[in-house]
């Protein structure tokens, strides 16, 4: 059975509910989006951020929409420092 998270491919777009820019893909971990450290912001490019793939609403060519609104994601990102993640 195909899941959303098997559509994922690195460098989609992902965006929030709202249109709102999240990041870009960097690649899928389990089930975890991993975005681009350099889409993780100011002072947090030494580590990646990563997105529970529950939150992933529908693939529309090659932008990932998630069911969240950009303004709510931020407090949902995972994120991973030294290699290990967090949370």
């Amino acid at each position: 059975m195909t899941t959303a998270l098997d559509q994922i491919r690195e460098h989609m777009n992902v965006i929030g509910a709202d249109g709102a820019p999240i990041g870009t893909v960097d690649k899928v971990e389990g089930n975890r989006i991993k975005l681009i450290r350099h889409d993780s912001g100011m002072g947090h490019e030494q580590h990646h951020h990563y997105l529970p793939g529950g939150l992933v609403a529908d693939i529309e060519g090659d932008t990932v929409r998630l069911s969240a609104r950009g303004d709510v994601v931020a407090d949902l990102f995972e994120e991973e420092q030294s290699g290990q993640p967090i949370g």
